[in-house]
């Protein structure tokens, strides 16, 4: 998860507080010493931080905390807005033309991952939003960056205007806009070229394209693994460009997270997405008060509910609701329930958005073992179909055959089976709770 180790430190530093009757302002001041060294270890900018803690040691010593009945909660409370403010405050929306397309300019250095984000901004849009973009090839330095936008248009199904490397960027540009307008796309997004360092070259040919197409977004793709100079960088394209928003790519990795907390208070433009990993489907919008939960261990609602909302069907989530309620749930069901989870994402990274999880008894340290899946996923293809459909008809024979042909052990079957008639039990249960008291979750048969 990306802010590993800032969360880590934030959360056993809000923890000493939590409980506490009463906060003092020595308090106060030896927490916000552990917030500034985090945060400056987290590779955040020094005058960010300064400004941060100042904020948070005035509204964290004032009145309305310090006489509360839950004054430590109060604190982290302050801890959390003040986090989400530096971030941005509120999700920023991808912008909509008045007169379609929408047209989006990708800027930002060699290496950054402008292509595949490009890929992947065009999936979002039309997986989330059930848009029409078009990518346009305008990186005519690298040939290579052609093939790999074609490539990724050809593995999403989606169009990709490119004419070589003979053409200029800025034609490029222009053409693809007027066939974009001919064959009705709602948005074009444009992969333009990077450099090594930013240079006067760069920003003359991206100032012209800019010229010519009028965009609507101009995003910066910046590395968030590279810090500071994520930072920098965004400042001497902004200065160019007039930024709209950034695109933080690798946020999954083992970075400090820095670059995130910085970007916006530096610039003043808004963070929009995330990249949580390599896959097409793997942007996140960027919530900042659901990034500054997740920092806390509070979860992160907003971007979980996006994620169900993106890999769950409809009509399927009504269907399986009916088989819960009239208990035919099926060993099929729960395989295709068990292919969605996965689609959404690691476990451990789910896990990381719902609320209060870093609490739950058993979860709170637990190594989430993706293995333990593939097993249970073994043992249920290795039933036959009656099987599948009535487990009742296990006998010791036919789980002798499933645990072979699973590579498991008999005991590891009964265990699944045993498990999948209590989840059955509590799906009964919970569909045929009143409304308002469904809230108790449910355990998957992990084993």
């Amino acid at each position: 998860m990306a802010f590993e180790g800032l969360a880590e430190r934030l959360q056993s530093t809000m923890k000493k507080i939590t409980g506490k009757g009463k906060v003092s302002e020595q308090d106060v001041k030896e927490m916000t010493r552990e917030v500034r060294l985090a945060l400056l270890e987290a590779d955040v900018n020094f005058k960010v931080v300064k400004d941060l803690i100042k904020r948070i040691k005035e509204r964290a010593v004032g009145q309305e905390v310090m006489d509360s009945l839950t004054p430590g909660q109060q604190v982290i409370k302050v801890v959390k807005e003040e986090l989400t403010e530096l971030m941005g405050g509120e999700q920023s929306k991808i912008a909509v033309a008045d007169r379609p397309p929408t047209v989006i300019m990708m800027a930002g250095l060699q290496g950054a991952g402008k292509t595949t984000t490009s890929g992947k901004l065009a999936n979002h849009l039309r997986k989330k939003h059930n848009r029409s973009p078009l990518l346009v090839a305008a990186d005519v330095y690298r040939p290579a960056a052609i093939d790999q936008l074609e490539t990724v248009g050809t593995q999403l199904d989606m169009p990709v205007f490119s004419k070589g490397t003979d053409a200029g960027p800025v034609d490029i540009a222009r053409e693809a806009l007027e066939q974009a307008k001919e064959e009705h796309h709602d948005y074009v997004i444009i992969d333009t070229a990077g450099r090594l360092h930013v240079d006067e070259d760069l920003m003359d040919e991206l100032a012209q394209i800019k010229t010519a197409v009028n965009p609507d977004e101009i995003f910066l793709v910046a590395d968030a693994m590279t810090g500071q100079d994520a930072v920098n960088v965004a400042e001497s394209f902004d200065q160019q460009l007039d930024l709209s928003g950034v695109v933080l790519t690798k946020l999954d990795g083992d970075t400090r997270g820095g670059a995130a907390l910085s970007i916006r208070a530096v610039t003043g433009k808004p963070i929009k997405f995330a990249g949580m990993g390599e896959k097409l489907d793997q942007l996140e919008p960027f919530h900042p008060e659901g990034m500054a939960s997740r920092i806390l261990g509070m979860g992160d609602v907003l971007s979980l509910i996006e994620k169900a909302e993106t890999n769950v069907n409809e009509k399927q989530a009504k269907e399986l609701e009916e088989k819960m309620r009239t208990m035919s749930f099926t060993f099929d069901d729960f395989l295709e329930q068990m292919g969605q989870v996965k689609n959404m994402g690691p476990l451990e990274d789910l896990m990381a958005m719902i609320p209060g999880a870093n609490k739950m008894k058993g979860l709170k340290n637990a190594q989430l073992d993706e293995k333990q899946l593939v097993q249970v996923e073994a043992i249920i293809q290795s039933m036959t179909k009656a099987e599948r459909q009535d487990p009742n008809l296990m006998n010791a024979s036919r789980k002798k055959r499933i645990a072979k042909g699973s590579g498991t052990s008999v005991s590891q079957v009964n265990r699944l089976l045993k498990q999948f008639n209590e989840m059955k039990k509590m799906m009964k249960q919970m569909t045929n709770m009143p409304k308002g008291k469904k809230g108790k979750g449910m355990n998957l048969p992990f084993m």
